[in-house]
């Protein structure tokens, strides 16, 4: 997921484009929050990228591209909510 995440900066050149939060385990599952920096996001949402993410809000839009993106790098991860 790091490496997904890195490519993502790169691929936008942003630098510090995210930041992990520490692991944390509940129920068997392994999880921590992802930070995403306001360029980042705003690169993104500019560049058209999320286009045919679903959702009606932007947030959602958000929720769904990141999760997509992840999964199509390889990581197996499930994004619950992306505060927006």
């Amino acid at each position: 997921m790091i490496q997904a995440l890195t490519a993502l900066s790169l691929e936008c050149d942003v630098k510090n484009g995210f930041a992990l939060g520490e692991p944390f385990q509940k129920f068997g599952w392994t999880f921590f929050n992802i930070q995403i920096s306001e360029k980042l996001a705003e690169i993104i949402e500019k560049s058209g990228m999320m286009e045919g993410a679903l959702g009606f809000k932007i947030g959602e839009q958000m929720t769904n591209f990141i999760g997509h993106y992840l999964e199509t790098k390889g990581s197996s991860v499930r994004i619950k909510k992306i505060d927006y």
